[in-house]
């Protein structure tokens, strides 16, 4: 039977179940990854197994999110990472190396491999034929271990483009349309596998652009066949011994298609505050603009920053316009202060950042009151940026730079074709690993470095068979991660669950955390109940781990995102979803409730019964639980689950 491409690295990769659409498999993981913010518990869990060495081809650890150094905290953790890396055989990526998927992208990331990553936008790579997974840290340390990754068997959505882009019209326009047509919720366990005779003329950075933000859609993951353009980007980077070419059989099936023609494309932008919120650029033109941010693992490749530095040349940024540039490697930042482009942004009077991810996760670079900010980046949550009342546009590097120069949005697809800086990857990339530290073949005498910082992970309580408690938060649509537990300057504490426990949901009640705790003192149970894909963005395992921490044992929603959902599983929280939406309205803030007989219902595959005691009322509850999720949460979550076994 002729197969998907996204189906023929399945099936080379799977170990356990049937490999059918909706049934449950296990897969081996050839690569992984990690950055500094979700890296810390990963491999504190990791530890927690008690092996002497990762099983996997390679995993990777970077340091690309908490670099400025605020408190001693982030250097502590770096240390930690560091010293683990050497002592369990991790590659680590130094501070300033740049941001974990762009320089996968560029050194390690190969066609037809498996990669699973403790960051939502780890598909970045399927630019390059790989079939890359976002996930919770702790599925990623289960990886390391040698464990198998389990997923739900895609549908598969064939994405065919046809033509190629007109100058002005990038690719962030092509998945910002993407996101207009599939918008950023009810995609759960879908993979996007682009195609068709439009591909060959988009490079692997473009490509990754599309990839990268993907998972703003709520997919597993989105893939490219590796082709000749993929080949052209290997060799560049002195990998051409990684190349095979990969791609869908002749004939091959897919659950839905979705037809792209590039020609007809122009540029869009995400207006605030979601990255699923799409409009044409002229539909939105004169906008004044105050602040520009050029960067992030979405839009910082080479080609993008030189296409930048091209419309800035001769030119100067607009006197009420802050704009920052931040190279997505260093390999990116040596070659564009070799070749002259950085000294042309930098006399234009763009200010330049480190190669990390920076302002699009609220570390520096927050905007005005109710300013109007243009970034490359991939997510523009309300408060992501650091400022409440902002308004965060999301566009192409070349909307961005056009509005850097004018003050204002501008349609850059008005530019004449003479004038537009058209660009080509080069022959070779500079080549320059001395940042990535390989791990020791000696590694016994290794001492792991733990800063006053660095804690445990804590372990989740069993389930019990009735739960009986409060309703201490009832949130609407759409709760993001970052909502849950924010980043910005509440990153450094990720390592310390106690502390970071204190802002969960802090945005939305202050005093959540202190009334869980007051409540799990008690012996009751803490309920969340919300509206539809609660979890959104970042896979941050703390948006899980950290209401555990406070008490909560179940989250009641209209619908979950993929890998939310997975994390409460595994920190052994129940994710229950109406059976009517409508019930939604049945349960208010500080409500009681109980739920009885929760095993004889799971072994069933009954519904569960809730009962609000306070509105007298039952409500039916339904949920997407596996076998092997189950026994998690009745274990009180995956480390307690593995670890009897």
């Amino acid at each position: 039977m002729a197969m998907n491409l996204t189906y023929k690295i399945l099936k080379a990769h799977l170990r356990e179940g049937e490999l059918a659409k909706g049934r449950q498999i296990g897969i081996k993981i050839d690569q992984t990854l990690t950055q500094d913010a979700t890296g810390t518990l990963a491999y504190l869990q990791f530890e927690a197994m008690g092996l002497e060495k990762v099983r996997t081809q390679l995993s990777v650890s970077y340091v690309d999110h908490n670099t400025l150094g605020d408190g001693f905290e982030n250097a502590d953790d770096h240390r930690y990472l560091q010293s683990v890396a050497a002592k369990y055989g991790i590659y680590f990526s130094r501070a300033g190396n740049g941001i974990c998927h762009q320089v996968h992208l560029e050194r390690f990331g190969a066609p037809g491999k498996t990669l699973l990553g403790s960051d939502s936008h780890t598909p970045t790579a399927g630019a390059l034929g790989m079939l890359a997974i976002g996930a919770g840290g702790l599925d990623v340390a289960c990886s390391l271990a040698g464990g198998l990754f389990y997923l739900t068997a895609p549908s598969v959505v064939r994405v065919e483009l046809n033509g190629r882009l007109r100058p002005g019209v990038a690719a962030k326009d092509v998945i910002l349309y993407v996101l207009s047509k599939l918008s950023t919720r009810g995609n759960v366990n879908k993979v996007l596998e682009y195609r068709g005779p439009g591909v060959i003329s988009l490079s692997v950075p473009e490509r990754a652009t599309i990839t990268n933000m993907g998972a703003e859609t709520g997919v597993t993951s989105s893939l490219f066949a590796s082709d000749a353009a993929t080949a052209v980007f290997l060799k560049a980077q002195g990998r051409f011994k990684s190349f095979k070419k990969l791609e869908a059989d002749q004939g091959a099936v897919y659950d839905e298609a979705l037809d792209i023609d590039l020609t007809r494309l122009v540029p869009m932008a995400a207006a605030p505050h979601s990255p699923g919120n799409v409009v044409k650029v002229k539909d939105i033109a004169g906008l004044k603009v105050d602040q520009v941010a050029i960067g992030s693992c979405t839009n910082s490749s080479f080609k993008d920053l030189m296409t930048v530095a091209r419309m800035l040349k001769g030119k100067k940024v607009h006197p009420q316009v802050s704009l920052v540039i931040a190279p997505g490697s260093r390999q990116v930042l040596s070659m564009i202060a070799a070749n002259g482009a950085l000294k042309d942004m930098i006399d234009a009077g763009a200010r330049i950042l480190e190669a990390t991810c920076g302002f699009c996760i609220g570390n520096g670079q927050s905007p005005a009151t109710e300013s109007v900010s243009l970034r490359t980046s991939n997510r523009n949550f309300e408060c992501r940026s650091g400022t409440a009342s902002a308004n965060v546009y999301l566009v192409s590097p070349e909307t961005a730079a056009a509005a850097a120069i004018t003050g204002k949005i501008v349609d850059p697809a008005a530019m004449t074709s003479k004038n537009y800086p058209r660009f080509k990857l080069p022959e070779r990339f500079v080549l320059d690993d001395s940042m990535i530290v390989r791990p020791p073949k000696q590694r016994q005498a290794i001492q792991i470095a733990r800063g006053p910082n660095i804690g445990q992970p804590p372990k989740g309580e069993k389930l019990s068979n009735s739960l009986g408690g409060r309703v201490l938060l009832k949130a609407g649509d759409k709760v993001t991660t970052d909502a849950i537990t924010p980043a910005g300057t509440r990153l450094k504490y990720r390592s310390n669950i106690a502390k970071y426990a204190e802002f969960v949901f802090e945005g939305l009640d202050r005093d959540f955390s202190k009334k869980a705790l007051e409540a799990k003192a008690k012996g009751e149970a803490v309920f969340v109940v919300a509206g539809l894909s609660y979890g959104q963005g970042s896979s941050r395992e703390h948006a899980a781990m950290c209401p555990m921490y406070l008490g909560v044992r179940v989250v009641i929603a209209k619908s979950f995102e993929r890998i939310h959902a997975a994390n409460l599983v595994n920190f052994g929280i129940l994710p229950l979803t109406f059976s009517d939406e409508n019930d939604y309205q049945k349960i208010n803030n500080q409500d009681e409730l109980s739920i009885e007989g929760i095993f004889e219902t799971l072994d069933k595959d009954g519904p569960i019964s809730l009962f609000n005691k306070t509105a007298n009322v039952g409500i039916k509850l339904t949920y997407s639980l596996t076998s092997r999720e189950k026994n998690i949460l009745k274990a009180g979550g995956l480390l307690n689950y593995v670890a009897a076994k």
